[in-house]
């Protein structure tokens, strides 16, 4: 008899994939097709993962596999299961679990471009498809529970008419480890669930209450620590305590993710130049034995992310970048990717939003930290994804105005630029909320600099950097037919809005 879960575990196409082994690809999935056919995008952005003969991926989110290995170490049976293959499991389970980053599309860079382009992201597309499947609703008939879980639960609240609809039992909104054994327990024992739960408190895992994975991680993620010292208003990072893995925990799940192939990875922290820090201040030893621990597993490595001042700061006190890149860098190895915030180029935003962001650096300084780190990574071979935040409701035109002149400052440096537009969470409650964004034209300048900016290094960067073999061949081939589609249609719009202006 075919082996039988009580708790399976999915998600979308979209996150249930390794974007061809290059986690930047995954952004593509955040927008509509735009210049080739949908199959064609939805190939690029999320190509189909491996499975096992029980339909088990060969690898699967790592937020998923954090869950799925503390319910297996606590006694139950589950596992992650890939979305095409849920039918012959679900008639057996007791529960469905879901995780994604954005659900509906309302988190940013989702919310942006279908704001701008009026067009559904192929993300939000490919859940509702998930969400559909009849096998689902038929197995939620027969008793089967649905929990809802990850760091877009939220957006659930937002959208109550699908919790009906989808026939969701229970909402988790933040770490889920403790949590989820209560539930699962409660399921089994026929106990009526709660409708949604905020994990706070003593529900907060402790290291110890945070199990090791059990099978690969998409693109070899892992997790070095949990929390943020910044106090941003806009993250909702900051409001979890900060923890930080021990080396033994670490080298535990990179040995997993080796023993299923993966030698290429993802160090994932909300500021990777945190780990082992004293506050906001980075500490040379922690990083650069971390470091040393994952290169000798992983042929190549990535940064989740690392925030712009911590960059300054390491490199101007200790050298910190320059000696990371000594370790980072080999053969094997020419360039580090990683995602940083930028925000906004407004000091009024930077002191008003983000106080913290800037720290040791003074608010008022905050252009010049920018820069300075952007100078830095380009001359340690780190290519950066900065992402910004336009349209907050504090912004004014002025502030549009100062981002576009750091914009332009930041032309020298090899990195893309992603301006994500700011959608008040009044909005969503309408199914027509994307008809209600609006550019000004201060904005539309913004996206035209960020937009020439991104394919003058998206070229330098795929040429010289990016996917370079054989094997991805395809991949760059698609990227530079995407490019070329892009630029001719600018061209066409910024004809248009030049004739609009005279008129």
């Amino acid at each position: 008899m075919e082996q039988t879960f009580d708790f399976i575990l999915t998600t979308d196409r979209c996150l249930m994939t390794n974007h061809h082994g290059k986690e930047f690809l995954g952004f593509l999935g955040t927008g509509p097709a735009v210049g080739v056919p949908e199959a064609v995008w939805k190939w690029l952005a999320c190509p189909k993962m491996k499975v096992d003969d029980l339909g088990r991926p060969e690898q699967a989110p790592y937020g998923m596999r954090k869950v799925e290995a503390k319910l297996i170490d606590e006694g139950f049976k589950a596992a992650i299961i890939d979305p095409d293959h849920l039918d012959r499991h679900l008639k057996y389970a007791k529960a469905l679990m879901f995780s994604h980053h954005d659900y509906f599309a309302f988190g940013p860079p989702s919310s942006t471009w279908w704001g701008i382009t009026k067009k559904e992201p192929i993300n939000y597309k490919s859940f509702q498809a998930l969400i559909s499947k009849p096998e689902i609703q038929e197995a939620k008939k027969r008793g089967m529970k649905i929990l809802v879980g990850g760091p877009s639960t939220w957006q659930w609240l937002w959208r109550e008419d699908m919790i009906e609809k989808v026939g969701v039992d229970t909402l988790v909104d933040g770490e889920g480890e403790k949590v989820v054994v209560k539930l699962a327990q409660m399921i089994l024992d026929n106990e009526p669930l709660p409708k949604y739960v905020y994990v706070s408190g003593d529900d907060v895992p402790d290291i110890d209450d945070i199990s090791e994975i059990k099978g690969a991680s998409v693109n070899g993620m892992i997790e070095i620590m949990r929390g943020c010292a910044r106090s941003c208003r806009f993250c909702s990072v900051t409001i979890r305590p900060t923890r930080y893995y021990p080396l033994e925990k670490i080298e535990k799940e990179l040995q997993t993710n080796v023993r299923a192939g993966v030698r290429h990875g993802v160090v994932h922290s909300d500021d990777v130049l945190f780990y082992g820090a004293v506050g906001i201040y980075p500490r040379p030893e922690p990083l650069i034995k971390l470091h040393t621990l994952v290169k000798k597993y992983y042929k190549t490595i990535a940064w989740s992310h690392a925030s712009l001042a911590a960059i300054r700061y390491s490199e101007e006190k200790y050298g910190l970048i320059s000696k990371l890149g000594e370790i980072i860098f080999d053969d094997e190895q020419r360039y580090l990717g990683v995602e940083v915030g930028i925000e906004t180029g407004s000091v009024k935003l930077a002191k008003e939003i983000m106080p913290a962001k800037s720290a040791p650096y003074k608010p008022e300084e905050y252009p010049e930290i920018v820069e300075e780190a952007f100078k830095i990574m380009h001359e340690n071979k780190i290519i950066p994804a900065g992402t910004m935040i336009v349209g907050l409701p504090e912004e004014t035109e002025d502030d549009v105005y100062r981002t576009i002149e750091l914009v332009d400052n930041l032309r020298p440096y090899r990195s893309i630029l992603v301006p994500m537009f700011f959608v008040p969470m009044g909005f969503f409650k309408n199914r027509d909320w994307f008809t209600r964004v609006k550019l000004s034209e201060a904005h539309i300048e913004l996206y035209r600099k960020v937009f020439w900016h991104d394919v003058y290094w998206a070229e330098d960067i795929i040429n010289s950097f990016y996917m370079k073999g054989p094997v991805y061949m395809p991949v760059r081939f698609a990227l530079k037919l995407f490019l070329r589609f892009a630029k001719k249609k600018m061209r066409e719009v910024e004809k248009w809005l030049e004739n609009q202006l005279k008129a």
